[in-house]
């Protein structure tokens, strides 16, 4: 969607007089504007200020976060300075992404005419994401970064996007202002942002458990079937799981089980079990966390030694994360029965031995503040912290249909993170 001729209606009629410059918003140029992106990105800190910041290394490829969403844009502010001899002076100051797909947004019950009990059926909505809407430290509060969005909304609009949402640390207090203050949007969701650290040893999963890799179909029946009507859930979710960032679709069944196929599993399936899939996002983008001392990189350091030299006292120790480092993200995590959470936590185990052998620095999740995952799941509090999603309806010409205003309905048990915006 890069290429995708957008470029000839982004021109001087959104530039606005700054001084003696003149801001313009166009279509980010692959070819002549990765360097210069590159060099705003580097100066942005992701996350509320403070003495540890954390940066985003994008491997080179700025459309990276939203290059595997069915339709996306990138978009770029543009200094243009008239340098009195005929000559212009050029600088890229900030920039924003933006995608959007079909999700789940409610749900109705089916109409039966034999008489069988009514199912939930998902209801879909046309949704957009804002994400990585960076502006210059030197050209802020200049209404640069407002330009950008009010420009994203207008390419959602033309291609029939009913709301717009964004997710922003729940702390950032510049980014939540501008987003629920000038830009009109509400706050929606507070999901958590599960993080854990990549140990040097293997933690042990349950010898009761049976951990089965899943074809992409087999995943994608299993998740229609019994997570389609989850809010955020992806309509496209078999594009998700054949996408070759995703490693696999893991089920956890009880040790004994015999898997006969995700039909039978339907049909007649164990009476406690667990699902979950994971992302590769290292070879997306790599992190890095910035400003720690001495002392807390020689501790860090401390611990990894220990850890890798006594790997059968299970130390926990923390990764090389003042270095870029990789992560793999864990979603579609769900399940059922009463003893459904140690399946889970099962599978977190897994999964975190599997990111050792791909040798990432943290495994991370995305669940909502009132799903049992969020104490179940194995995390540091002081890597994890409270995300802030909020929503904006883009035009009321829209039917409310089964489920209303979206906006105004309540959270529910769960919540669908899509790996391709995390």
């Amino acid at each position: 969607m890069a290429d995708n001729g957008y470029n000839n209606e982004l021109g001087v009629n959104e530039s606005d007089s700054l001084s003696e410059t003149v801001v313009v918003i166009r279509e980010y140029d692959r070819k002549t504007d990765r360097e210069r992106v590159e060099q705003v990105e580097n100066s942005c800190e992701v996350g509320p200020n403070g003495e540890l910041s954390l940066y985003t290394d994008l491997l080179g490829d700025p459309i990276c976060r939203v290059r595997n969403s069915p339709a996306y844009l990138m978009l770029v502010a543009e200094t243009v300075k008239n340098a009195g001899d005929g000559d212009e002076k050029r600088e890229i100051v900030g920039m924003i992404r933006g995608c959007i797909k079909t999700v789940t947004c409610g749900s109705k019950f089916s109409r039966s005419k034999t008489g069988d009990p009514a199912k939930p059926l998902p209801v879909y909505t046309k949704l957009a994401y804002i994400l990585g809407l960076r502006v210059s430290p030197f050209h802020r509060r200049m209404g640069i970064g407002l330009k950008l969005v009010r420009r994203m909304e207008q390419w959602f609009g033309d291609n029939g996007a009913e709301y717009s949402y964004i997710a922003t640390d729940d702390a950032n207090e510049p980014s939540v202002s501008l987003f629920t203050g000038k830009c009109g949007y509400s706050k929606f969701r507070n999901p958590s942002v599960l993080v854990h650290p990549v140990f040097a040893h293997r933690l042990p999963v349950s010898n009761r458990v049976t951990v089965i890799k899943l074809s992409p179909v087999d995943g994608e029946t299993i998740y229609r079937h019994r997570f389609s009507t989850i809010e955020f859930f992806p309509r496209d979710i078999d594009a998700v799981l054949n996408n070759h960032l995703n490693l696999g679709s893991f089920l956890a069944v009880p040790k004994g089980y015999i898997w006969g196929g995700s039909d039978k599993f339907i049909s007649d399936p164990p009476e406690n079990w667990a699902i979950m899939s994971v992302w590769n996002c290292k070879d997306v983008f790599k992190l890095e966390v910035k400003g720690a001392s001495k002392l807390r990189k020689g501790f860090a350091k401390t611990t990894r030694i220990l850890d890798r030299v006594f790997p059968f006292l299970r130390l926990p120790s923390l990764p090389k994360i003042f270095s870029p480092f990789g992560l793999h993200m864990l979603y579609g995590l769900g399940g059922s029965g009463p003893l459904y959470t140690r399946y889970a936590k099962a599978l977190f185990g897994f999964a975190h031995n599997l990111a050792k052998e791909c040798k990432c620095g943290v495994v991370a999740t995305e669940v909502s503040s009132e799903d049992p995952l969020r104490l179940a799941i194995p995390h540091w509090k002081i890597l994890s912290f409270t995300d802030l999603w909020c929503i904006k309806r883009l035009g009321e010409d829209y039917s409310d249909g089964s489920v209303g205003d979206w906006r105004k309905s309540q959270p529910g048990l769960s919540v669908f993170v899509d790996p391709r915006e995390f």
